[in-house]
């Protein structure tokens, strides 16, 4: 997959053929150098960007090539999301806002899914607060409970942790794992927080454009140590 924004001397080559899989139920980080092209990347793997030549699929279907209203329908059903920003309609309640793709997309709240994903952020008093009521840590997990009730085959998180004190961020982290081992969801993660990335499966790293490396079962010092490596 290639990215190239501009024309002729003004080209930016944000990705130059990046060719990396990611499996069903696994928590994976995206790391690099500022620039290296590991939000774009994202955002090409989540259909938010189109890519200039390649391919992205999402199991059996391709979504290069989908039209806007197919790309709509995909990440509505199939794909959830969790940003920096929070994202939160302020008028509704965090019930309301959990429940809301759901509702847009004319689907049934599985109420027993709601329950469990709610007492496990630890959401179950505030439900009927408004996102102005809650701690900024609260909205973010009212964030992580809509993007996993429902139901998205892969959920991507792009700098979750990027608002939030070292300790709310350390609980987000832990809820995204453990909604890998005991939700089976699939989540692709950027961030430039070595320990973050120290909650996931395994890390790749992108630099130039470019996938470059991973580690398995990583540790923030290892992840630490390869990005000064890619840095130097």
């Amino acid at each position: 997959m290639t990215k190239v924004y501009g024309d002729a001397e003004a080209e930016v080559h944000a990705l130059r053929g990046v060719d990396i899989g990611f499996g069903a139920a696994e928590f994976t980080a995206i790391m690099g150098p500022s620039g290296s092209g590991k939000s774009t990347l994202l955002h090409c793997l989540a259909g938010l960007d189109t890519v200039s030549s390649g391919s992205v699929w999402l199991g059996e279907d391709q979504i290069t090539g989908m039209n806007d209203a197919e790309l709509t329908r995909l990440r509505r059903d199939r794909i959830g999301f969790i940003f920096q920003a929070f994202n939160l309609l302020p008028t509704l309640t965090a019930r309301e806002n959990i429940r809301l793709p759901l509702e847009v997309a004319g689907r049934r709240v599985d109420q027993d899914l709601f329950d469990r994903v709610v007492a496990r952020v630890r959401l179950s008093d505030r439900l009927e607060h408004r996102p102005s009521e809650l701690s900024g840590g609260q909205q973010q997990r009212v964030a992580v409970a809509r993007a996993l009730v429902s139901k998205p085959e892969v959920i991507f998180a792009d700098e979750p942790t990027g608002n939030l004190d070292s300790g709310t961020g350390a609980d987000l982290l832990k809820y995204l794992r453990l909604s890998v081992h005991e939700f089976g969801r699939t989540i692709i993660m950027v961030t430039h927080d070595p320990l973050a990335a120290s909650y996931a499966d395994r890390v790749v790293f992108v630099r130039d454009g470019r996938f470059v490396h991973e580690l398995s079962q990583p540790t923030p010092d290892i992840v630490l140590e390869t990005m000064k490596k890619l840095e130097g």
